[in-house]
């Protein structure tokens, strides 16, 4: 049981629960203010809500026929996904790290994205919108994913930016 606890310490250091010195709060008391999972049930929720949500995105690609159903699965699998990481740091810790000022930008687009394709789904019922709101929504949980690897979304960028480069000054000696 001691080494699940450590294990979570762990998790939260790297996450930025901890501070520099390794000063930190025990995990396991510091969740238990919200609620009252052990460190085994957390495990298990975690894995349950990311393991739901995987299901639910493979399951969304045999319902790919029908971009109304494909939406509702994928958007359903990531928001489980996503909410799956709440089991092991909490939902403030959660929160704290979604709108923080590094990933505020892609947390927005992310959530107006599944907002906007749960609504082209469900009331418009027009499966253009419904396909390119669930582009829209893979591009921002990417964006929103390599906020949390450091560098990740400047080499990105850097590829993205030398991929559609395009030689104008090549271009120019023929005018």
């Amino acid at each position: 049981m001691r080494n699940v606890t450590s294990a979570f310490g762990d998790f939260q250091t790297f996450w930025g629960g901890g501070d520099e010195e390794g000063n930190q709060d025990d995990f396991v008391e510091q969740s238990n203010d919200c609620c009252s999972l052990s460190p085994m049930e957390r495990l298990y929720g975690f894995g349950g809500c990311l393991l739901a949500g995987l299901v639910c995105m493979i399951l969304s690609l045999v319902a790919f026929a029908k971009p109304i159903k494909f939406a509702l699965l994928f958007t359903v699998g990531n928001i489980l996904a996503v909410g799956s990481t709440v089991f092991l740091i909490g939902p403030l810790q959660q929160l704290k790290m979604m709108f923080d000022s590094v990933r505020i930008y892609a947390t927005a687009i992310y959530i107006i994205s599944v907002v906007f394709a749960l609504i082209c789904a469900l009331l418009i019922h027009s499966k253009i919108l419904t396909i390119i709101a669930v582009i829209i929504e893979i591009c921002a949980l990417i964006w929103y994913g390599l906020s949390y690897i450091p560098f990740a979304r400047r080499m990105v960028s850097q590829l993205f930016i030398s991929c559609c480069d395009t030689s104008l000054t090549s271009c120019n000696g023929l005018a």
